[in-house]
């Protein structure tokens, strides 16, 4: 059986690409805040008959994500490792002259520190693993200027950097960076509370991430839009 960790996967994208892999026959341990949250979205996914193990904590803590590792060496190992688990700093997001600077550096502490911190304590399963692959899951404001995600937008870029690095220093795993699109997530809703309009549901994007552990391209940035339209 193939393992995967995935993290922030109590809702949202991190469920949706869960239940997939689920689907698949993988087993999974899965990362989130809120342990209520977190147990039931395990408790349903163990209907696929795998194997799923919910850990929740804060990605931040050292002795969370060596919790996680070690949950998915007693499952035989990681063959995935998806860091999905983000924070916007202050919500809702506001201009960078009035961005506190303590909530900037919880955007990267969670957004890059940890992402990097648990690709490090995985790094000797991954390897061991043969098809060992990461996902950090990106955003079009590491890319593009919007208006009040420049702390957000700073720290997925800082995350793009590092996958880009890891791929060239890790040659025998895939790094994909993904940037998912639009999606009608809880973290977008609290990021731009008055913007009501309709957005795709993150299970319309999960194609575009299967597709990348179907066909393994090289390691890289890649947009979801264009995955599912069959480009790349």
């Amino acid at each position: 059986m193939s393992v995967a960790i995935i993290t922030g996967a109590s809702k949202g994208l991190g469920r949706a690409l869960a239940e997939a892999l689920a689907a698949r026959g993988w087993d999974l341990v899965l990362d989130a805040r809120t342990a209520e949250v977190l147990q039931e979205t395990a408790a349903g996914l163990r209907s696929y008959g795998t194997r799923v193990k919910a850990v929740p904590g804060d990605v931040t803590d050292a002795g969370h994500r060596a919790e996680l590792v070690a949950a998915a060496w007693r499952l035989g190992g990681v063959d995935l490792l998806v860091s999905n688990a983000s924070a916007l700093g202050v919500e809702p997001l506001i201009r960078l002259d009035e961005l506190p600077l303590e909530g900037l550096r919880r955007a990267l502490e969670v957004n890059v520190v940890a992402a990097l911190g648990l690709v490090q304590e995985a790094l000797p399963l991954l390897r061991a693993s043969g098809t060992g692959a990461v996902i950090t899951v990106s955003s079009d404001a590491a890319a593009e200027a919007y208006e009040t995600w420049g702390g957000y937008g700073a720290s997925k870029a800082a995350l793009d950097h590092l996958a880009a690095v890891l791929g060239e220093e890790e040659s025998g795993l895939r790094i994909w960076a993904v940037d998912p699109g639009d999606m009608a997530t809880d973290l977008y809703a609290a990021a731009v509370p008055d913007d009501d309009d309709p957005r795709p549901m993150p299970a319309g994007v999960v194609p575009a991430f299967l597709r990348l552990l179907d066909e393994r391209p090289a390691s890289g940035r890649y947009g979801a839009p264009a995955l599912l339209e069959g480009r790349r």
